[in-house]
């Protein structure tokens, strides 16, 4: 009896002796999270939170002249006068109803073209696969404003040699008119992106497995069916990103309505809320002004990345 009471009495000790070594896993565990996390939360907090706090602090303040406004201007704190007089601008507003529009136009075209691209590829129907990818993913390599100053020159009349083409067929195009301004930026935009974004897609159809597109074609299904019916529902979570990336730099559009400002006068200098940023900045000085604008824009850029993925995410609890 007394040897089995002294067995049970030391075995306390023995599951104590275990508990150290979790600690320490969970500790080194901790350390390792820290250390990857501490780059990234470092440029978090340089490159985005000091500079939207500065943008929030620079929105709250404004410039006030004395007398006849001769006099030198007094920073004073207004509050939320700035983003009064943000809502209240009609070129603000109409800069929002044509990133709408844009975002009509040129989201559901960059994204359909390059998943259909991304299919053909994958589906081995084109041959010399790594050339093709190449030559559709080059132009993204093409810096922005490079791109815009080439279609620019294609858009131009008495320059662009696609428009002498259509005029010895009797054809008048016009790429910088009211009604076709708008899609031409569309284009160098599609031009840029939708090789990128075909890249996206082709890796996440290369991911899928592969048992599951010999059981599709077990079951009698064909291409466009195992296409549309099997590959794009798993890799929903691709389109997704790339439909939220796409919004995300249709509302940042600033480049290329900005070259366009200088050969068009149906783009304006607030053709955009980035362009009417860049004119209450730079051209009027009002950086309060600026400020609350890109506050306002940052806020919409939020909600709508959240109302993608909300939906995105009830959409996938439905499935």
């Amino acid at each position: 009896m007394s040897t089995v009471t002294s067995s049970r009495r030391t075995a306390p000790p023995k599951a104590a002796a275990a508990d150290p070594p979790r600690r320490t896993g969970r500790r080194q565990q901790r350390i390792a999270a820290t250390v990857l996390l501490t780059p990234f939360t470092a440029l978090l907090i340089a490159v985005f939170l000091v500079p939207v706090g500065y943008a929030i602090y620079l929105s709250l303040f404004g410039e006030d002249h004395s007398g006849l406004g001769f006099g030198g201007g007094e920073t004073v704190f207004t509050g939320l006068r700035s983003y009064l007089a943000v809502l209240q601008d009609p070129s603000f507003l109409s800069g929002f109803g044509t990133i709408a529009l844009y975002c009509v136009i040129f989201v559901p075209t960059v994204v359909v073209s390059a998943l259909a691209l991304a299919l053909l590829l994958d589906s081995g129907l084109i041959r010399l696969r790594r050339t093709s990818q190449m030559l559709l993913y080059l132009p993204h390599a093409v810096p922005g404003i490079i791109a815009a100053v080439i279609w620019l020159y294609l858009y131009t009349p008495g320059l662009s040699p696609v428009i002498k083409l259509f005029a010895q067929a009797d054809i008048t195009v016009d790429f910088l008119g009211l009604h076709t301004v708008l899609p031409s930026i569309v284009n160098i935009a599609l031009w840029s992106g939708l090789g990128y974004n075909m890249i996206i897609f082709y890796a996440a159809l290369q991911a899928l497995p592969r048992e599951v597109i010999e059981a599709a074609t077990i079951d009698g299904a064909g291409g466009i069916r195992t296409a549309l019916q099997v590959k794009v529902p798993i890799i929903r979570g691709s389109v997704v990103m790339v439909c939220m990336f796409s919004l995300i730099g249709a509302l940042q559009l600033f480049t290329e309505p900005m070259l366009m400002n200088q050969a068009t006068p149906m783009v304006n200098s607030r053709f955009t809320p980035n362009m009417y940023i860049y004119d209450a900045a730079f051209r009027r000085n009002n950086y309060g002004l600026a400020s609350a604008a890109s506050v306002i824009l940052l806020i919409v850029t939020c909600v709508l990345s959240y109302a993608v993925t909300r939906w995105s995410g009830r959409r996938e609890r439905r499935a």
